[in-house]
């Protein structure tokens, strides 16, 4: 079963507090109070381990376990000779079971801990980029690209949306430039469309991110083509969330809407295609709470309202 490990451990912590980052290595807070040269230690050794089929799953387990405590942890991945490759073997195994869907508990727990230190990868600033450079990424497009709604296969598109929600959270261009020359975007949408309420809450983040860049923005503007399938995807989740509100993936969705409405083309499409329960009281008990959200929802309104004399 899959109880073992929740699907969000793997994921970026969207609009949530995480333990603080000083309190997991102070020694003190270690349960068997480890000394941090004996931690190292076991942390080669496990990374040696990677590189050995018959020890790889323990060992890609217990790295999981510990890729928050070990702040060194993605560069020794990286430069640790075969480590990389291993990780991507794992990964490669799972495409066979991906069509005709026939994913097991068992295989779908290996292969989201793989994905969980290629997350670590993907957060470290010394490694990032070298990620980047290396499309690894694109490794993971298969996964995001399935549509089975069983629980193994809804933990590998969760997992696999962390990792590109882990190169999103940092504000960098080039990740931007990169995840456009691919189909990230359509990828995503399908995901907000049909996925599970996290799924979609993480899947609308990554969207969020890319909108937030002017690259991105950009693009999603620039053909009306564009523009309609994002904002036809986040109308039908505004609408989902009128009988099942969900604060945290609304937060999403409006910063979204705000965020077209920068652009000028798109701001007076807004006018006309922007969800009738964003204009009155439907959220407000769901907002009621959540200041931020509120103040987007009232500028976003403001933009959309304001005199068509700045529209060019």
């Amino acid at each position: 079963a899959l109880s073992a490990q929740q699907p969000d451990r793997h994921l970026p912590r969207v609009g949530e507090q995480t333990p603080s980052t000083e309190c997991m290595l102070d020694p003190a807070q270690r349960p068997d109070h480890t000394r941090p040269e004996d931690e190292a230690e076991k942390i080669f050794h496990l990374v040696l381990e990677l590189t050995n089929p018959e020890q790889r799953e323990a060992a890609l387990l217990e790295l999981s376990k510990r890729r928050e405590t070990f702040i060194d942890l993605a560069p020794i991945l990286w430069h640790s000779f075969g480590t990389i490759s291993a990780l991507l073997q794992e990964i490669v195994a799972i495409y066979p079971l991906l069509s005709p869907p026939s994913l097991t508990a068992q295989a779908s727990n290996r292969v989201c801990n793989a994905l969980a230190l290629l997350q670590c990868v993907a957060s470290h600033p010394e490694t990032r980029t070298l990620f980047l450079n290396a499309h690894i990424p694109l490794f993971l497009y298969p996964f995001l690209n399935t549509i089975s709604k069983t629980r193994p296969f809804e933990y590998l598109r969760l997992t696999s949306l962390g990792v590109i929600g882990a190169l999103v959270k940092v504000d960098d261009p080039d990740v931007i430039n990169f995840l456009l020359s691919t189909e990230i975007i359509p990828l995503c949408l399908r995901i907000m469309e049909t996925g599970s309420e996290l799924s979609k809450t993480v899947a609308t983040f990554i969207v969020q991110k890319i909108l937030l860049d002017e690259t991105g923005l950009a693009y999603i503007c620039a053909t009306a083509e564009r523009f309609y399938a994002v904002s036809t995807v986040l109308g039908n989740l505004v609408g989902s969330l009128v009988d099942q509100p969900s604060a945290r993936l609304l937060k999403h969705i409006v910063r979204c809407y705000l965020r077209l409405s920068d652009n000028p083309r798109a701001r007076e499409a807004l006018r006309q295609c922007l969800p009738d329960v964003l204009r009155d009281a439907t959220f407000s008990a769901c907002l009621k709470d959540d200041v931020t959200t509120k103040r987007w929802l009232t500028q976003l309104l403001f933009n959309i309202t304001e005199s068509t004399q700045h529209v060019q």
